[in-house]
Parts: structure tokens; C-alpha cells; sequence
């Protein structure tokens, strides 16, 4: 399999201003390999550092040391954390995509919308991205009613689903889950999960952080655990299942 993205000793250092001045140390040399149709899960406890790594992979956080050198679709491979932000800016979303638990939606724009313009800013015709906007949303179990119901009034799951479909049309090379489907229920966390397995038949990279067993044991390739800020273990979900059970809730 081809390399999507290689990370190498990457580290992240907060100090805190607002307190007394102490650093603290919340990625510690971390290196990771996620390749084309491959699913990696982060797991670990609260504070492991399974966040702050998608954030500096997607340079919400700028590293304090490391590289992340992307693969993208055409071109030579690119240092992200070498990058300029303007540089960044255009990368994200068409060569790397990030699906969070929270819906930052613009004012008075409804989920149909969304959704459509994420597809054409990913280079979709738009009457095809509307199309492919449909799908997902009907795939999501999101009802046509609320389609062109402004975003911010729905409801915690209903934004996740459109978060969601929009992370996901025409999706990028590279993309960065972190607990796209904590606000679900039983039968939309179903629908949303199948979304998401498919992505890998799609050829697509993703990295994710799920704190569901299941979600992992059923979506990842390899598993990931994370520990203080390094990766303690990784394998296929199988055989840190049991490492799992007491870190990943």
C-alpha cells in the first residue's frame, strides 16, 4: 500500500501562560504511517494525546518539532508542518478532510447546502455535489424537512450527520475523524458507521479517534494505543482489544 502520510517524531509542547509558565509535554515523539484504504484508530485515555495528534496532522495545532509529510494525489510529498498557514489553508478539505463531533456551520445555511458546497469546494460540478449531498444525507437518515432548516438550530446528532456527510462527499486523500458519531443513536450510529467503512474501499487514509470498542474493532485496519503522549502499542484490533478495555472509555 501506498503511503498517504508519515509522521516522525512529532511533539507538541503547551506551555501555560495563564497559570504559572510550565510546559506541558502532549505529543512525545510520535511516528505513524497511515496508507491508502487504511483505517487507523486512536485509542487511549483521556489526555493520551489522541487529539492533539489529528490537530497537528491537520495543523489546528502547529508542532513543536517533527514532520508530517503528506502524499497528495498529484504533486511531490509536502512537510505540513513546514508549511505556511496560507499553504495549509489550501490543502485542507480537497487533499485533507476533518470530521469532529461539532458542526461549525455558517449562519442561515441549511444542511443540503453545506454539504453540496463541500463537495464542489472538492472540485464536484454542483448539480453532481447536490446529488451526492442527497445521497448522504438520505443515507444518514437525516429527514428532507430539515434539509433546508438552518444548521444551527439542529439538533446535536442531526448536526453530526451533516458534519459527517459533508466530511465525506468526494472525500479527501487523508481524512481525520475525531468521535464523528458520539451524539448518535443505536440506528443512525449504524448508518454512519457503514458510511465511514466505506471510505476504505474508496482508497481513502483515515486516522480516527473513537472511544467505542466496537466502532474500532469493526472500522479500523490497526489500532493504535496511545499513552502520555507516545504510541504504547499497535496491531490489529484483535490483538489489543484486551489493552483496550481499561484505557479506551
Amino acid at each position: 500500500m501506498t503511503a498517504v502520510v508519515e509522521i516522525s517524531g512529532l511533539r507538541k509542547t503547551f506551555v501555560l501562560h495563564t497559570i504559572d509558565g510550565r510546559s506541558v509535554d502532549a505529543l512525545r515523539g510520535v511516528d505513524l504511517t497511515v496508507s491508502e484504504s487504511e483505517h487507523v484508530a486512536l485509542a487511549g485515555s483521556s489526555g493520551a494525546g489522541k487529539s492533539s495528534l489529528l490537530k497537528c496532522v491537520y495543523r489546528t495545532y502547529l508542532p513543536s518539532s517533527g514532520s508530517v509529510v503528506l502524499a497528495p494525489r498529484v504533486g511531490e510529498p509536502v512537510d505540513l508542518v513546514t508549511l505556511s498557514d496560507a499553504e495549509m489553508a489550501a490543502l485542507r478539505g480537497r487533499e485533507v478532510g476533518y470530521v469532529s463531533q461539532f458542526l461549525r456551520a455558517e449562519p442561515r445555511r441549511g444542511a443540503l447546502d453545506i454539504v453540496t458546497r463541500a463537495g464542489v469546494f472538492r472540485g464536484m460540478p454542483r448539480s453532481e455535489a447536490r446529488e451526492s449531498a442527497a445521497d448522504s444525507l438520505r443515507r444518514l437518515n437525516l429527514d428532507e424537512g430539515l434539509w433546508d432548516v438552518h444548521a444551527t438550530v439542529l439538533s446535536g446528532g442531526e448536526k453530526q450527520r451533516v458534519n459527517l456527510a459533508a466530511g465525506t462527499i468526494s472525500p479527501p486523500r487523508l481524512l481525520l475523524l475525531d468521535e464523528p458519531v458520539s451524539a448518535l443513536d443505536p440506528a443512525n450510529r449504524e448508518a454512519a458507521l457503514a458510511l465511514i467503512a466505506d471510505l476504505t474501499l474508496q482508497g481513502v487514509a483515515v486516522l480516527s479517534v473513537f472511544h467505542d470498542l466496537d466502532a474500532m474493532a469493526r472500522l479500523a485496519t490497526r489500532v493504535v494505543l496511545m499513552r502520555d503522549g507516545q504510541i504504547a502499542h499497535e496491531g490489529a484490533p484483535d490483538h489489543v482489544l484486551d489493552l483496550l478495555e481499561g484505557v479506551a472509555r
